[in-house]
């Protein structure tokens, strides 16, 4: 295989022209040039927001770490250190955990954004209907092209491990899961999954990628919308905001819902994964992204602001993780549930906008680290692959786990690793070809070397 890449390489430097497009095609499928895109710490003129890849590299973990204690919870023996666990002021980072993934929903929103008017041909035109139905009609084709192999592929993983897992392990294994696949996987590839009840999903954690995809469509619609009519596209992204809020109340409070540490995934198919409960972080990371592009990342501030602004922004992050316990009423807990996501995303975009606009300071090099922009390239496929490491480590074992919070930080970076090792084989196998040929046939002019 590597002796082919390197043929192909060979091929394109001393035989054909750089733009020639047999050679960027044989080129996407090459492993060296692939790994060196993948591998690069550094950005394209596109990627100037930085500091989004330390933040989804840190979101990313904080998820696998949720993750690894819902595991260790799932086998151990002792199964009263969870309680002792659950007391522990650290504990809350997990079971107020639903922030990782609004963090992924921010960014997301936030580069939708500010890529649209960025780009200089998203200048604000008077166009046909038909002409912009049809940028509509790529843009979410190119977005289902991009990440359905590689769904696909984890998707199909997921079925044979389970198949195999089920006939070797003493445990009792998740058998929903893999009837679930064998019935209810179309339903992951038109990305609707999070429409139906929890006990029919296929892949429970890929919620997030059907509700994603669909704030994704809902945002080209806007953003183009935006083009003739920008009052209208403001007024609707406003009244869904507000709407959203509503309905996260009214339903919070209709089936009395109490924030309770314990419980992170309570009301889980009525307030979880739902798409009008979710969408305040999204739509604050598009309000950012025009800010952004707008302002084309020159906005000057006052210091009094800047030190206000880090004040009320690591306030807020740190209060909504560490300072929501057990107790509030049903009244409190509807707002916190109609709130918080969207009290989340305005913490980040202040960290991001910041970053960009020269106050991020120390935190800005931080998460601006070229060593986070692998990680934040593999992100997705490490989203998607991270609990098959995790299915392997629990059933293979020939007894049950003795929980220790020290050995659970050992067991979660190995599932961080882990995970990481096998998202970039996927993303080498799958992700990263089906993207070049998409820019090579969308933008045959960008695919350079």
């Amino acid at each position: 295989m590597i002796i082919d890449t390197i043929r192909i390489i060979f091929f394109c430097f001393f035989v054909l022209t750089v733009t020639d497009f047999v050679c960027q095609f044989l080129l996407s499928f090459s492993i060296l040039s692939n790994s060196s895109k993948i591998l690069s710490g550094s950005t394209s003129s596109e990627d100037s927001l930085n500091s989004v890849h330390g933040l989804r590299f840190l979101s990313f973990s904080w998820v696998v770490l949720v993750h690894t204690y819902l595991q260790i919870f799932a086998i151990g023996e002792n199964k009263g250190l969870r309680a002792v666990t659950e007391k522990n002021f650290a504990y809350q980072l997990v079971g107020n955990a639903t922030y990782s993934v609004d963090s992924f929903l921010v960014i997301s929103g936030l580069l939708v954004s500010y890529l649209f008017f960025k780009n200089k041909t998203s200048k604000i035109e008077i166009e046909s209907f038909l002409k912009s139905f049809g940028k509509f009609f790529t843009l979410v084709l190119y977005r289902f092209v991009r990440l359905t192999p590689v769904y696909i592929t984890v998707l199909g993983i997921v079925h044979i491990t389970m198949s195999f897992l089920r006939d070797q392990t003493v445990f009792e294994t998740p058998l929903i899961l893999q009837l679930n696949c064998d019935t209810y996987w179309w339903r992951n590839i038109l990305y609707v999954n999070n429409f139906y009840p929890r006990r029919e999903m296929c892949m429970l954690w890929s919620w997030y990628m059907a509700t994603d995809t669909q704030f994704f469509v809902l945002s080209v619609i806007l953003l183009l919308l935006a083009k003739r009519y920008f009052k209208i596209s403001v007024v609707v992204l406003f009244t869904l905001l507000v709407s959203s809020w509503c309905t996260t109340a009214y339903i919070a409070y209709t089936y009395q819902y109490q924030v309770k540490v314990q419980e992170p995934f309570a009301l889980f198919d009525e307030l979880y994964d739902k798409p009008w409960t979710r969408i305040g972080p999204y739509i604050i990371g598009m309000c950012a992204g025009w800010l952004l592009a707008e302002k084309k990342c020159q906005i000057k501030m006052p210091w009094i602001v800047v030190i206000l602004g880090w004040i009320l922004s690591i306030g807020g992050l740190f209060g909504l993780v560490f300072c929501i316990r057990n107790g509030l009423g049903v009244a409190e807990s509807s707002i916190y549930a109609a709130l918080g996501h969207t009290v989340w995303g305005l913490t980040l975009v202040w960290i991001v906008i910041a970053c960009r606009c020269g106050y991020g300071g120390w935190i800005n090099t931080f998460l601006s680290w070229p060593a986070f922009h692998p990680f934040s390239r593999l992100t997705y496929c490490a989203y998607l692959a991270h609990p098959i490491i995790m299915f392997l480590t629990n059933y293979v074992m020939d007894g049950p786990f003795h929980m220790h919070n020290g050995v659970v930080m050992i067991v979660f970076l190995g599932n961080l690793i882990s995970s990481y090792i096998l998202s970039f084989a996927l993303s080498l196998a799958f992700e990263a070809p089906f993207m070049r040929l998409l820019k090579l046939i969308l933008s045959p002019n960008q695919e350079k070397r």
